[in-house]
């Protein structure tokens, strides 16, 4: 079995599998190869958590090797699948490095390589933008938005300390609601170390091109968390689009024109771009059509064999939207694959297979340090401490690894005794940067040989 992806739904399905078929594994009769290119599995939905420094960035990524003992995990991308011929290709070599591709035949064939941040071609957004879907995007951004803090302390210049105070999030989906609610929360507590700061100086500005923030939540939570929002002074423009983002100079369909020093990219996500380099069938939005027992269909509805499908990148139909394929989200992607992985051991064993019925919607997003807003699987709508709660439990529950869950248990307890780490160690990015500057000062002219 080879299984492309080691996000949510591969590393579920790869460790459900090890469950099931412990025993052919384990005398060889069966192998599972998982195919990613980072060595671990990240849990997005804690990334804004990540970013403002209430857990350790290690505790969110959980490595595959450690979690599927009984697997072959190849930390490789692949560079074409052919399904016809049941080959695929791989490439362990660093990017920029050629290297001849590794063929690997397989019997089936399992895609959840996930979903990538979905950009436009919006001027500026590539040299100045920041996005939101890693650890290390996460960190860096952390990094970032304190190193705006010192420089607009430190600056004389006005129209530098404004753009410096200024961050702009575009899009507002949980992923930009969550990662600007905590950084703002942890900003307006950094401030208070810096005697020339004030709350009142930072600007935070949430760029939503419909006309309403969490579309995947209720209108009656979206609204609230829009009020929370906008009581912290947060600047949401809603039905409004970048329209470019040159020489750090924010220009909105508003007609609105300011500088800022941070923009972050949270805009939605799209298909994984190596489904582009398979033969498998593809939708309008280049996800992999599936019917709801997870297998692949064909362009005429019917089975494609030996080829499965979870996640952000399977068009999943979710019978509580009318058919419409599922929503991107974790909940979905861990609730598809653990089914697809009983599915397939189903076929293997000629039982009939289960139709993917998902459960009640239980969504939620924190907003900060005991600020959070939920919805239960009852359909009650939750806010303020008790939703903060409810979050971090729900996601504690889902972080596919005991191990990670004790230690991002213990962060949140080490946070609430202790106050936030609000210290920048964006030096770490660049490493090797002190060393070159060694190089870089003995050639400075006029100045004195070391002796």
């Amino acid at each position: 079995m080879l299984i492309i992806g080691g996000g949510c739904a591969g590393m579920t399905t790869a460790a459900r599998l090890q469950q099931l078929l412990r025993t052919e594994l384990r005398s060889g009769d069966t192998e599972i190869t998982v195919v990613e290119p980072q060595p671990y599995l990240t849990y997005q939905p804690l990334l804004a958590e990540v970013a403002a420094g209430s857990i350790d960035p290690r505790h969110v990524v959980v490595p595959l090797r450690r979690a599927l003992p009984d697997c072959r995990v190849l930390t490789a991308r692949v560079t074409r699948i052919d399904h016809a011929t049941k080959r695929a290709w791989v490439d362990a070599a660093p990017r920029g490095e050629l290297r001849l591709p590794t063929e690997i035949p397989y019997d089936v064939l399992v895609v959840a390589p996930g979903a990538v941040s979905r950009t436009v071609p919006v001027p500026g957004l590539a040299e100045h933008g920041l996005g939101f879907g890693t650890v290390g995007e996460a960190v860096s951004l952390r990094n970032h938005v304190l190193e705006q803090l010192d420089l607009a302390s430190t600056t004389r210049d006005p129209e530098l300390r404004q753009a410096a105070l200024t961050f702009v999030f575009v899009g507002a989906g949980y992923a930009g609601v969550g990662a600007l609610a905590e950084l703002e929360d942890m900003a307006r507590y950094a401030v208070k170390g810096f005697h020339n700061l004030t709350t009142d100086d930072l600007r935070w500005v949430l760029v939503e091109a419909t006309d309403r923030i969490l579309p995947e939540e209720s209108v009656e939570l979206a609204a609230h968390t829009l009020a929370q929002l906008r009581d912290r002074a947060v600047d949401v423009r809603l039905s409004t689009k970048l329209e470019s983002a040159a020489d750090r100079l924010m220009v909105l369909s508003d007609g609105s024109r300011f500088a800022a020093r941070t923009l972050v990219w949270t805009a939605g996500v799209r298909p994984a771009p190596v489904l582009r380099l398979t033969d498998l069938p593809l939708d309008a939005e280049s996800r992999v059509p599936c019917l709801p027992t997870l297998q692949v269909a064909t362009a005429d509805g019917t089975v494609l064999p030996d080829a499965w499908a979870a996640g952000d990148c399977a068009a999943v139909p979710d019978p509580t939207r009318d058919g419409d394929p599922c929503a991107p989200n974790a909940q979905h992607a861990l609730a598809q694959a653990a089914l697809l992985a009983e599915n397939l051991v189903a076929v293997l064993t000629g039982r009939p297979l289960t139709e993917y019925r998902p459960g009640p919607a239980a969504c939620s997003t924190s907003l900060g340090l005991r600020k959070a807003v939920a919805h239960t699987r009852s359909g009650n709508r939750v806010t303020g401490r008790r939703a903060w709660w409810l979050h971090r439990a729900r996601h504690l529950r889902r972080l596919p690894s005991t191990d990670r869950r004790i230690r991002v248990l213990t962060d949140w307890l080490l946070g609430g005794l202790f106050s936030r780490e609000v210290v920048t160690l964006g030096a770490v990015e660049h490493p090797r940067a002190e060393f070159e500057a060694g190089f870089t000062e003995n050639r400075i002219p006029g100045a004195r040989p070391e002796s």
